[in-house]
């Protein structure tokens, strides 16, 4: 919850002109405390601050696992106690502890996290150029994909030897690979995680939108942001690209599913490729097959239902600030949110960025 008093700007729509399956979905802050600095690193989730949280995923226990930019750090959040506790990251901005304890490496800026199936925790760190792992056992930190210098180099060799530039998103498939994001570098990468071997799937060095249909390696893939991994293929959020595509990758070809590519807020309602975003930084499936979008820079969540052709706002009224906790989800403002992630019951957790909360809420039926 919030611990100061702030003016919210909310909608004028009375709550009769809602839709009655979104009418019953609300929404809550329950982690985080509206501020940014650095109280501790352990405590109750509603009394310890959450500065700039980004990624947000389910780890194998149940827990939600946040990125947080501001300190640089990864917590764990417990449902069922309501605490949060630092598991990687000092606190202290920098590059240094790999072979000692998660919790005693310096980090730079992590922005999403991801887990493999023997538990073990991968995430991304933007401005360290370099992704790294915390082993579920020893809770040792090591780096598996980066130098630590920003750049272009490394396909076909150890991505430890590899440059990366700004990587924003990774995922992790079930044949023991992991994808990164490298939007500096407009390129999704790939490192078999058995050999430690690195090599570009999709992106060149052309800045134009992707062509439906077309192989994804050496040809453009404009600002891939945002990863998920389901079923051998790769949902894409495209960030200058303003829309969402699919990398299947038994084909290696892309498949364009919503947005013009021109950026905007409107389709709602109608089919998602008619539809316009404003730089998207977050994607998720459900348990139902739906797409969810992080709207970022719209200030709302977006979903994509391909069955019925359909996109809607699930959260989010469109205005950037804060407000409409334990409301109806699509009142409530919110302040640039990146990361999301579903939790075991089905809730939807998403990074209010600006805000410094985990904005919680659930899905229309």
């Amino acid at each position: 919850m919030f611990h100061w008093v702030m003016i919210i700007v909310l909608s004028t729509l009375s709550l009769s002109a809602i839709r009655a399956n979104e009418s019953v979905q609300t929404i809550d802050s329950p982690i985080g405390t509206g501020k940014k600095e650095n109280n501790g690193d352990a405590g109750d989730a509603d009394r310890i601050n959450i500065g700039q949280p980004f990624g947000v995923e389910v780890g194998p226990n149940g827990s939600m696992f946040i990125t947080e930019v501001e300190n640089h750090r990864v917590l764990e959040y417990s449902p069922s106690t309501g605490k949060v506790s630092t598991v990687a990251g000092t606190g202290v901005k920098g590059l240094a502890g790999d072979g000692g304890l998660a919790t005693e490496a310096d980090l730079n800026e992590p922005y999403e996290v991801r887990f493999a199936e023997n538990g073990d925790m991968y995430f991304v760190e933007m401005k360290n150029h370099l992704v790294r792992k915390v082993d579920a056992k020893t809770k040792t930190i090591t780096t598996v994909a980066g130098t630590g210098v920003q750049g272009y180099s490394g396909d076909q060799g150890p991505a430890t030897k590899a440059m990366l530039s700004n990587p924003h998103s990774i995922a992790l498939d079930d044949h023991g690979n992991l994808y990164i994001a490298d939007i500096g570098n407009h390129r999704i990468r790939r490192v078999e995680l058995k050999t430690g071997l690195i090599t570009s799937i999709a992106g060149s060095s052309k800045r134009t939108l992707p062509v439906d249909g077309q192989v994804a390696k050496g040809n453009p893939i404009l600002g891939p942001r945002a990863l998920y991994y389901q079923n051998n293929t790769l949902w894409i959020a495209l960030r200058e690209g303003h829309s969402i595509w699919k990398l299947e990758l038994a084909s290696g070809r892309l498949k364009h599913l919503a947005g013009t590519g021109s950026k905007g807020y409107s389709g709602d309602g109608a089919a998602p490729l008619s539809a316009t975003f404003n730089g998207p930084k977050g994607i998720v499936l459900d348990k139902q097959g739906r797409i969810l979008v992080v709207d970022t820079e719209n200030q709302v969540i977006r979903m994509i239902d391909l069955k019925r052709n359909q996109i809607s706002t699930v959260a989010g009224n469109g205005i950037r600030g804060f407000g409409g906790d334990q409301g109806p989800a699509v009142r409530a403002a919110m302040d640039r949110p990146h990361g999301i992630g579903i939790d075991l019951e089905g809730q939807v957790y998403v990074g209010d960025t600006n805000n410094h909360v985990i904005r919680v809420f659930s899905l229309p039926k």
